[in-house]
């Protein structure tokens, strides 16, 4: 199976479609999360891992947007621990590194160990992965990159100074996408993602979220963003996590007559940290 992911050879996303997908799956690499809906949608990829929140920069909230328009259904997410690595050429140590090149985020994420070295000139680029990729087709020496182990693994680049990020309980969370068609039901669900929108009038959102509580179902996401076209209007994506399909049937029903529009992204397993 090929899987859409956003990134490089190398990148997160990858690493989350092979813990989900297994070590064998195909990676079919999108420049944009738009390509990748694109390529999940057309059959040229079977499926595809999207990142929709990181637990310290927050929610991506294009991604709930692009969700929402793409008609794919979630069939299951993982959550993933970030680690940066610091990475140089075989036979290159800390002290011949003039130039670390990395994503933003990243180095952003690994500012503390990088102000201990405030020689170093720090580079921006478009991609953690991409950046190992081209020191080892540049073999830039005296440059370091920014990456996981597996882009050290995937071009041969040696890790000089490992899990250099400075808050290390950083996870970002990845939903599968799959076509309606090819999504495989599962024997016991426990979570699903839903999109909604109230009336814009008093009271309106808070009856439908104790409603949701009321039958002791956990909402563990509320993220809102506006309707295009529209006055300060909102959808809102709900996760919810339950102890039975029944008893999230149930919701449903009891929420929907409270709602102007409602639709069920996906009924699927809760993930697993890795």
């Amino acid at each position: 199976m090929q899987i859409a992911i956003q990134g490089f050879e190398g990148c997160f996303h990858q690493i989350a479609a092979q813990h989900y997908f297994g070590q064998d799956a195909g990676m079919l690499s999108c420049a944009t999360f738009g390509e990748l809906i694109r390529k999940v949608k057309s059959g040229e990829a079977g499926g595809g891992v999207m990142a929709i929140e990181n637990s310290i920069a927050g929610s991506i909230l294009p991604n709930y947007n692009l969700l929402q328009k793409s008609g794919l259904c979630v069939t299951g997410e993982i959550f993933l621990k970030i680690r940066q690595h610091l990475m140089v050429l075989p036979g290159q140590t800390l002290d011949d590194i003039r130039e670390v090149h990395s994503h933003p985020m990243a180095l952003l994420q690994c500012m503390t160990f990088l102000e201990k070295h405030a020689q170093w000139r720090l580079v921006e680029t478009e991609d953690t992965a991409l950046s190992a990729r081209h020191l080892r087709q540049r073999r830039a020496t005296h440059t370091a990159a920014i990456a996981s182990k597996l882009a050290a693994d995937l071009f041969d680049l040696e890790i000089v100074a490992p899990n250099i990020h400075t808050e290390k309980k950083n996870y970002t969370r990845f939903l599968v996408l799959r076509k309606t068609e090819d999504a495989v039901k599962e024997d016991h669900p426990d979570k699903s993602s839903v999109y909604f929108h109230t009336a814009n009038t008093h009271g309106s959102l808070a009856r439908v979220l104790s409603r949701i509580a009321d039958e002791g179902v956990n909402l563990s996401k509320l993220q809102s963003f506006p309707i295009p076209g529209s006055e300060w209007k909102y959808y809102f994506h709900a996760d919810m996590e339950f102890q039975s399909l029944d008893q999230f049937e149930k919701v449903v029903r009891a929420i929907r007559p409270m709602t102007e529009s409602m639709q069920i992204l996906g009924i699927y397993k809760k993930g697993v940290t890795v």
